[in-house]
């Protein structure tokens, strides 16, 4: 069992029987004393892609699954499926399109650091690196003179990804983005 209170983005827990992964997590601590933090969970079945929300107090447990966490590296995308190669026996591991809904706009051909999360010989999903660097494709011109601190404008990234960035970046440029939140965190 997993308590409520130490669980994080991408942990898997067992819903009703069925594997479960956290995609959203917000906690609301309520000002009367003595009241307990509130943690509005939102959870989706990598099998059948259903999402389950759902409020616990930080005491609360779920019962964890036991689940299998490999390195891998993404190869390449081929007729709907994504397919990366297991670091420790080379074999292929293939995931359809629908699995990576979220997380194929930070892929890039040979990325590394990746780890594929599998239960009794399913696949589950892949665990992305929290940061990961994309090559700025297509932004409006640069400001001569913005500041780090000024507006920002929408940037198309090498992968597809649109992200604000600051205004003194240019096409080309390489910058760093988070996985988890999908912002621009900088220059690479």
């Amino acid at each position: 069992m997993v308590k409520i209170s130490d669980l994080k983005k991408g942990d898997i827990v067992n819903i009703n029987g069925m594997p479960h992964i956290l995609e959203d997590l917000s906690i609301s601590t309520p000002s009367a004393r003595g009241a307990n933090s509130l943690y509005r969970m939102r959870f989706r079945n990598p099998v059948t892609k259903q999402k389950y929300d759902n409020t616990y107090k930080g005491d609360d447990q779920l019962p964890d699954v036991s689940f299998e966490r490999r390195p891998a590296q993404f190869s390449y995308k081929e007729h709907g499926l994504y397919v990366f190669t297991d670091l420790e026996d080379y074999s292929e591991v293939r995931i359809a399109e629908d699995m990576m809904e979220d997380q194929k706009n930070y892929l890039t051909d040979g990325m590394e650091d990746i780890f594929v999360l599998s239960t009794e010989d399913r696949v589950l999903g892949i665990e992305l690196p929290p940061v990961v660097e994309l090559d700025v494709v297509e932004t409006g011109p640069s400001i001569k003179g913005a500041s780090a601190t000024a507006r920002t404008k929408p940037a198309t990234l090498s992968t597809g990804l649109i992200v604000q960035v600051p205004e003194y970046l240019s096409n080309g440029e390489r910058v760093r983005v988070d996985t988890r939140t999908g912002r621009f965190l900088g220059r690479a």
